[in-house]
């Protein structure tokens, strides 16, 4: 199954059209932009989380301050780069680096958008079997789609079974 259906004619839109568009007037017109449109969702089959590795995957930014590099938030056309920073870094530890979402309820509670605490009480619960040790962070501004295929989906695959994760808890910003 394709990550995204029709990608072909997605680049023909993007890279002869919304691109050039922006390059000559500096101008993000999302009302051109040409959205990626799948008629079906990929599946998968499905896992007992009781007894499986659950790895978090956030598009929130987040990055661990003073060890990693920010996301590049102010690039109009993305960053398209993920970082892995350890399950236990502590929150007052961990930066959010994405110019587009409102910031003030990560400001107040850094578990709506890396709910580490609790997962960790799921597993203390044992409803899920561990935590991977690492998260995986990535920040969800990228139109880019083709670059999303390319590079970040490749990237996080490998982030993923680097961490022996039987599933995902994908946490949008």
């Amino acid at each position: 199954m394709a990550i995204v259906e029709n990608l072909e004619q997605w680049k023909a839109d993007y890279y002869e059209e919304w691109l050039p568009h922006y390059e000559r007037t500096g101008e993000l017109v999302w009302l051109n932009y040409p959205r990626a449109h799948n008629r079906t969702a990929p599946t998968g089959a499905g896992i007992d989380l009781s007894n499986s590795r659950l790895l978090l995957i956030s598009t929130a930014g987040g990055y661990w301050r003073g060890e990693q590099k920010s996301f590049d938030a102010a690039n109009d056309l993305g960053d398209y780069s993920i970082r892995l920073f350890p399950t236990d870094t502590p929150f007052e530890q961990i930066d959010f680096a994405h110019d587009h979402y409102e910031h003030t309820a990560v400001t107040a509670d850094t578990q709506v958008l890396l709910p580490l605490q609790h997962l960790r009480d799921m597993v203390a619960e044992d409803k899920i079997g561990s935590l991977a040790s690492s998260v995986i962070s990535f920040s969800g501004y990228m139109p880019n789609v083709a670059q999303i295929v390319a590079k970040t989906i490749p990237a996080i695959i490998a982030a993923a079974q680097a961490e022996q994760a039987d599933g995902a808890l994908l946490v949008p910003a």
